[in-house]
């Protein structure tokens, strides 16, 4: 029984089934967050834009891992109780499981420091306070961040976290300021010279630094918003949002009443067993080891290790004496290293520093007794292999210690790679050492992506993939090709995209399992279930055979879960054009399921959040709209401007044409979501510049007409690129005529989950030009004829309202958890 489904409760799980505990052990796993088990360390990605929190990096083990290795996950609950003498666990959903041996692995909590305003009077975090530890603190901020201009942050804790935090959030257009109570930042990594070199480097970014200051309250409204900090000094600033990232705690409370022994983590020996207990375990931030507790991975993938063996048998004596740690990362896009004592603490200790602020850079070393007791490096980390071998003990110190900070005679950083010995760790976020991605590449391994998948060495914060590449190159001298899976539509199957289409129309195959047993040589593969389900969803439309566990969730019941569980409902409303008989139905709705938001969209739709799932079919029924489909990767909506009606600027009307696009098109599979606008003139009020296709009504010599620009592969989110120009047409209908022309070929040529802004640049615009405006290939035939099938054949889920396909279709698995609400501005 594993308590806790984070990084170190799912690596310890992962040990033991590598030692064939699968076949030892019934494992069963509870986990508080609805969700496999993800890299954390990927949410700061996610906040600054970098990455998606549906992008598969960030998981580290999908829900089908799960079920494929035989594993009982309890997702969306939690451990309230552990009877150490029945040998049971009582979860909040009052399930009650037992055990032989359980591993507690609750992680750590953030800090949240004790100030006025900080919470509600029943404890919960006051409106727009939020952590930063998990998807629903970065999902919050995220909605904040974009619910209007001009919002403003307080960043409370200016270490690794809080940097991170202020990073993402000024990435996201939010004004931001760090409040830190320690003289520097990173104080607990870098020491004040340090400090002020990363203090520059943050501040060049547009983030506002405040050291030596302490925050006593959050300030708040007269409607309970955040409106600011106020500081011991009496001083304050102002804020809308404010992100608390003042350290972490061991989450130590579930065993301290179980009657565990707690000193300021759960108190384990060398083997991770618990004080006074033979049967139970504590890993990872929860665990106290000689004293010590680690906030850092690779400290966790050790004690993983070390547990499975003794679990399994693999090595009964295997024994963890504690972790030297060394860290490289990567803070708000500055590069920093760090290990041992920030600087000399006897008088014969050896110190080196090299101090240039101009250039963003600062090293240093300490030697004791001829051994590296410590190093620092900011801005160029070059050195940062040899040096964490030389703290480890596994290399010599060069005589000249300056040559430990430039390459006057140690290891270059060219010759790293060879020079790194087997049991270096190359990936501290994936625990990954230099001998493990070698052995990769000498099983077998035929590219890097390949490497990287097996091993992860790389997918964390990413400052290693280079060093990974030099490794998986020097291993193979240089022997490794292009990755053979890179045009694969999904790489279990060799094919690209259209030679997998033509084989799937060739055979006939309308199901996932279909396909992978005619086409996929190694069998089944859970990753690849979403994109063939979506791929035969473009063959043959409705005639697909949908198999149970081919869809996310938010395709299965045709809404799209929001993080407590229950959905948003988002009715299409055609080109942002509505009625009295429409918005009174909606309000109705609203009232008759007690929808805790009603939220005006982007996208000119009206948003329902909070839904139950198990009132989706007849929110649906009630509303008798069509769906606008919000949940899926599909055509989602044509924003419109008012065109020629009521503009007096407007050159076309972009408000019928819109409609007419958005009703032809809607609901379309397709491989990423696609937005879409429509605008009157080249004012571009609907921002149509900026979406997967737009239309611009751009007139005869500033006259009104019917003549249009058409742009694609536009972006205004994380990533913003203007469209590119496809062509100049004469004719709504024309207009209608390519748009469809285009969609189907990208239905037919994207990759999974390749949005427009990424495709359109990668094919090119000119070969998109020649390919569907002038038909050099004579395909234009085919896809017109693809595109009207397509259209044909189009039916809406919540109009169709079948019974579920099983009791549990509609049922809430998960307790439902209050909603936080934004406050309205």
């Amino acid at each position: 029984m594993v308590v806790g489904n984070g990084m170190a409760g799912a690596r310890t799980v992962e040990e033991i089934l590598a030692r064939g505990g699968g076949e030892m052990f019934d494992i069963t796993m509870v986990g508080d967050e609805p969700y496999g088990n993800y890299n954390r360390i990927m949410l700061s990605h996610v906040l600054a834009g970098e990455q998606s929190l549906d992008d598969d990096d960030l998981m580290l083990n999908p829900m089908a891992w799960y079920a494929e290795n035989g594993i009982t996950l309890h997702a969306g609950d939690r451990v309230v109780a552990i009877d150490r003498f029945a040998k049971t666990v009582t979860c909040e959903s009052d399930l009650v499981i037992g055990y032989d041996v359980l591993v507690v692995a609750t992680g750590s909590l953030t800090h949240f420091p004790n100030m006025d305003g900080l919470r509600e009077p029943d404890g919960r975090l006051a409106r727009g306070v939020f952590g930063f530890r998990t998807i629903a603190d970065t999902n919050g901020m995220l909605q904040m961040a974009s619910a209007r201009d001009g919002t403003r942050a307080v960043v409370v804790g200016g270490g690794l976290l809080g940097l991170e935090a202020a990073h993402g959030l000024r990435t996201q257009g939010v004004t931001v300021d760090v409040v830190h109570s320690p003289g520097h930042l990173m104080n607990q990594q870098l020491d004040e010279r340090a400090g002020r070199v990363l203090r520059r480097k943050i501040e060049s970014l547009g983030v506002g630094v405040h050291t030596s200051r302490r925050t006593s309250a959050v300030l708040r409204d007269d409607r309970g918003d955040v409106s600011g900090v106020a500081f011991t000094d009496g001083g304050r600033l102002d804020a809308d949002m404010v992100v608390i990232t003042a350290g972490i705690r061991p989450n130590v409370e579930l065993a301290r009443r179980a009657g565990l022994v707690i000193e300021r983590g759960i108190v384990v020996d060398d083997q991770m067993r618990c004080e006074d207990e033979s049967s139970v375990f504590a890993v990872g931030e929860c665990a106290q080891h000689r004293g010590e507790v680690y906030g850092l991975v690779a400290p966790l993938w050790e004690q993983a290790v070390v547990l499975a063996d003794v679990l399994t048998g693999a090595d009964p004596r295997a024994t963890y004496h504690g972790s030297r740690t060394a860290t490289k990362l990567k803070v708000a896009g500055v590069d920093v290293a760090a290990m041992g004592v920030q600087g000399p603490e006897r008088d014969d200790d050896e110190f080196v520093q090299f101090y240039e602020p101009r250039s963003g850079t600062y090293k240093s070393v300490v030697v004791r007794d001829d051994k590296l007791i410590g190093a620092m490096l900011l801005g160029d980390i070059s050195k940062a292999n040899f040096l964490t071998q030389a703290f480890d003990d596994k290399v010599p110190l060069p005589e000249e210690r300056i040559s430990m900070l430039f390459d006057l005679g140690a290891p270059s950083a060219e010759t790293g790679a060879a020079e790194l010995a087997d049991d270096a760790q190359v990936c501290n976020c994936n625990g990954v050492t230099k001998g493990q991605i070698v052995g990769c590449v000498r099983g077998g391994a035929s590219s890097l992506a390949e490497v990287v998948a097996a091993t992860r060495a790389g997918k964390g914060c990413g400052s290693c993939k280079g060093l990974v590449a030099d490794i998986v190159d020097h291993a193979s001298g240089g022997g490794l090709g292009a990755d053979p899976s890179a045009e694969r539509y999904v790489p279990c199957i060799p094919m690209t995209k259209p030679e997998l289409i033509g084989a799937i129309r060739a055979s006939d195959l309308r199901s996932v399992s279909e396909v992978f047993a005619a086409l996929a040589p190694d069998g089944e593969d859970a990753t690849a279930k979403m994109p063939l389900a979506s791929l035969l969803r473009v063959v043959w439309g409705p005639d697909w055979t949908d198999e149970r566990g081919a869809l996310f969730i938010n395709d299965r019941v045709h809404a799209n879960i929001q993080r407590d569980g229950t959905f948003s409902v988002v009715p299409q409303i055609a080109g942002g054009v509505t009625s009295p008989a429409q918005l009174r139905r909606i309000a109705d709705v609203a009232e008759k399921y007690s929808v805790p938001m009603v939220k005006i969209t982007g996208g000119q739709r009206i948003d329902l959040l909070g839904v139950r799932k198990e009132d989706l079919p007849k929110v649906w029924a009630d509303l008798d709209m069509p769906s606008g489909y919000a949940y899926g990767k599909s055509m989602r909506t044509v924003k419109t401007c008012v065109g020629t009606d009521y503009c007096r600027y407007g050159l076309g009307d972009s408000t019928a044409l819109g409609v007419a696009v958005e009703k032809r098109f809607m609901g379309l599979e397709t491989p990423a979501k696609l937005k879409l606008a429509v605008t009157g003139c080249p004012r571009n009020c609907a921002e149509a510049l900026c979406k997967d296709i737009g239309a611009v009504a751009v007139g005869d010599g500033g006259a009104a007409s019917d003549r249009w620009e058409i742009y694609v592969g536009g972006a205004a989110g994380a990533h913003v690129r203007k469209g590119d120009l496809l062509a100049t047409v004469d004719s709504g209908d024309e207009v209608i005529r390519l748009i469809g022309l285009f969609v189907q070929h990208y239905r037919e040529q994207a990759r999974w989950l390749e949005r427009t802004y990424a495709w359109v640049p990668r094919v090119g615009i000119e070969e998109l030009r020649a390919v569907l405006v002038d038909d050099r290939d004579g395909v234009v035939a085919g896809l017109q004829e693809r595109i009207e099938a397509a259209v044909a054949g189009y039916r809406d889920p919540w109009r169709e309202r079948e019974a579920p396909r099983s009791p549990a279709q509609f049922a809430s698995a998960l307790p439902l958890l209050p909603l936080p609400t934004v406050p309205a501005r």
